[in-house]
C-alpha cells in the first residue's frame, strides 16, 4: 500500500468540492440558457416554486446566500418579469419575493433540467440521493465549525 501523502492536491477535499462545484455549474449552463437563467437565478426560482413567497431574509438563509448578493439577483429576475418585490402588508420593512405569472410558467420548462443533468453527470436518481447526503453532512459539519 502507498503512502498517502495528507498534503497532496487530489487528497484535499476543499480542492475537489471547488472544481466540481465550478464543473457542475458550467455544466448547467447550456441547459438552463433556453429558460434565460443563471444558475443562481435558478437556484431562487426552485426555491420560489417551492414555498411560493418567501422574504428576502428568510430566501437568503435557504440559498446561503449574503442578502447583498441575493438583491442583485432578485433584480434581475424582476426585470427580466419572473418575480416581484413587495413590501409585506404586516411588516413593512419585510420584503417579500413571490414568482410572477410568467415566472410560475417558467417552473414547466424547468421540468427537463434535473433529468437532463442526472444524464449529463452520468447519475442515475440513487446516485444523486447518496451524493447529496455526503454534500448535505459536509455543509452541515462546515457550517458547526464556522458558527463554533
Amino acid at each position: 500500500m502507498a503512502n498517502r501523502n495528507p498534503l497532496a492536491l487530489e487528497e484535499q477535499v476543499c480542492f475537489a468540492l471547488a472544481v466540481a462545484s465550478r464543473q457542475v455549474v458550467a455544466a448547467y449552463r447550456s441547459v438552463l440558457e433556453p429558460l434565460g437563467l443563471t444558475h443562481p437565478q435558478y437556484l431562487v426560482m426552485l426555491t420560489l416554486w417551492e414555498h411560493g413567497e418567501l422574504s428576502v431574509k428568510r430566501l437568503s438563509e435557504t440559498l446561503h446566500l449574503d442578502p447583498g448578493t441575493l438583491s442583485p439577483l432578485l433584480k434581475r429576475l424582476e426585470t427580466a418579469g419572473l418575480v416581484s418585490r413587495t413590501r409585506s402588508a404586516a411588516d413593512e420593512r419585510v420584503l417579500v419575493v413571490r414568482p410572477t405569472p410568467q415566472g410560475s410558467a417558467l417552473r414547466g420548462d424547468a421540468l427537463q433540467v434535473p433529468g437532463t443533468m442526472l444524464a449529463r453527470l452520468g447519475m442515475d436518481e440513487s446516485d444523486l440521493t447518496a451524493t447529496n447526503a455526503v454534500l448535505h453532512r459536509i455543509i452541515d459539519a462546515a457550517h458547526e465549525s464556522v458558527t463554533v
